[in-house]
């Protein structure tokens, strides 16, 4: 249903693309279309006016002082007009009626509206041919109006010549209107089949095949957000991988504990009144697997709290020395049991920070705990504290097995374990980070494969005059 749904919508993206696109284009044509007509119409008419105009213009006077003298000279102008193919001249008496005319006949009935003052007049005659007419006045010799002239011209020929263009200018349209439709589908079709694709693999990643991937046709946007949803697609699977892993390595961790709490516990049990050295050593084993069972536990729920927004900070004046002198001490036991030197170079004077002293301590239990996990027998843990450039540097420096190149970017990421042969869940770097990050500071991982690595923890200096009160933060 979602998939049929989505080429539906489709289909009416590519159908609504068509529409618009048409409306614009036969409105331009339209326009366009109207603007030629119009401007043809007028050029080619006021082409005939002038011409008919010009020609009538050349009678306005004729060296004859009466009408009667006029009469005699028209039926010689008359049989020597040389246009007669193209205007026809009619030579009219004040009364207007017409003498002679140049087509060798005289019009009867016809009848045309206007006078002499006016440029032109259009129209139709009985026989239902359109022509254009000029009447212009003709003065004597002695400037007195002796007659008139009327020169009269088809516009048959003109009107099938705007026929001609106004057919051109329509099929011309019909043609832009066709190819648009035919390259508005085109064009959508190069859209919506990708964009299909795009859909089909956006529900298959939506259902949990990680796998898929969509083929890159052509580098333009298109092609782009085809590149990110692989790229998304990489990401997820990659999380995916990340998160079974982590589940795998959690519930390990959760598993060994609990099973030698369990075995020791049944162990206890049937000595408790008989064996004291062995009901003591199971006891303490059983309580050192329930710490390490419960420190598993509160990191999966402050990481749980991280994700959700709900990490809550209570920040106050704090000695980053103290809370650091306390890390390392309760790791000192540890160190020893696993062979490795822990050297601490406490400085006398560090200034304050702003910071929740619990959280800024599991910090660094974090730190020193992977530098000694990741360490080896003989191996040493430096920890040094400088301030400078207003912050107070916390560094930790191990000679342990080091983090390849290819991983160090990706240490702070959740889930995500550099050596897997090392037990951990993987989010302790990440907790790690959001809670310096939230205290405005940075922790900056550096490391050589097969020397060691250094973890800096930067937390900005108090500043001055602060009283130290407790403020809540939820993160």
């Amino acid at each position: 249903m979602k998939k049929h749904g989505t080429v539906k919508k489709h289909k009416s993206i590519s159908r609504r693309l068509i529409i618009n696109t048409l409306i614009i284009v036969t409105s331009v044509l339209i326009a366009f279309g109207i603007t030629v007509a119009v401007t043809m119409h007028n050029f080619y008419y006021g082409q005939v006016g002038d011409y008919v105009a010009n020609v009538a213009a050349s009678y306005d006077r004729i060296n004859a002082a009466t009408a009667e003298e006029y009469e005699q000279q028209i039926f010689s102008l008359a049989e020597s007009f040389p246009m007669k193919n193209k205007v026809e001249v009619q030579f009219l008496n004040n009364s207007g009626n017409v003498l002679v005319s140049t087509s060798g006949y005289l019009p009867v009935g016809e009848t045309y509206s206007g006078s002499a003052s006016e440029a032109a007049w259009t129209g139709k005659l009985l026989t239902g041919e359109r022509v254009m007419a000029v009447t212009a006045a003709v003065s004597g010799a002695n400037g007195m109006q002796i007659g008139r002239v009327r020169c009269v011209t088809s516009l048959e020929f003109v009107d099938r010549n705007l026929m001609i263009i106004n057919i051109i200018v329509i099929s011309i349209s019909l043609s832009v209107i066709v190819l648009t439709v035919i390259l508005c589908n085109v064009y959508a079709q190069s859209i919506i089949k990708p964009l299909r694709e795009v859909g089909e693999v956006a529900h298959r990643i939506a259902g949990g095949d990680f796998n898929s991937r969509i083929e890159v046709h052509e580098l333009n946007e298109i092609g782009e957000l085809c590149d990110t949803i692989n790229y998304m697609a990489g990401e997820l699977q990659s999380t995916e991988d990340m998160k079974n892993e982590f589940i795998s390595s959690v519930s390990h961790e959760l598993r060994t504990p609990l099973t030698a709490i369990r075995g020791w516990g049944e162990t206890v049990k049937g000595l408790v009144y008989t064996d004291h050295a062995t009901v003591e050593k199971g006891i303490g084993i059983i309580l050192n697997e329930s710490q390490r069972l419960s420190g598993l536990v509160e990191e999966l729920l402050d990481f749980s709290r991280m994700q959700s927004g709900r990490m809550t900070f209570k920040m106050e004046k704090t000695d980053i020395l103290a809370e650091l002198g306390e890390a390392v001490c309760m790791y000192e036991e540890l160190a020893k049991r696993a062979g490795v030197m822990l050297a601490y170079h406490e400085p006398k004077d560090v200034p304050y920070v702003i910071g929740d002293s619990n959280r800024l301590m599991q910090v660094f239990i974090n730190i020193i705990d992977n530098a000694i996990k990741y360490n080896h027998e003989g191996g040493v843990v430096i920890i040094d504290v400088i301030a400078a450039d207003g912050m107070v540097h916390v560094s930790v420096n191990d000679t342990g097995s080091g983090i390849p190149s290819q991983d160090i970017d990706k240490v702070k990421q959740k889930f995500y374990k550099a050596n897997k042969k090392v037990n951990g869940s993987g989010i302790g770097l990440a907790v790690a980070d959001e809670i310096v990050a939230h205290h405005g500071g940075k922790l900056e991982i550096t490391s050589t494969e097969g020397v060691g690595t250094t973890v800096t923890v930067s937390l900005p200096i108090a500043a001055d005059g602060t009283d130290g009160a407790k403020e809540d933060l939820n993160g």
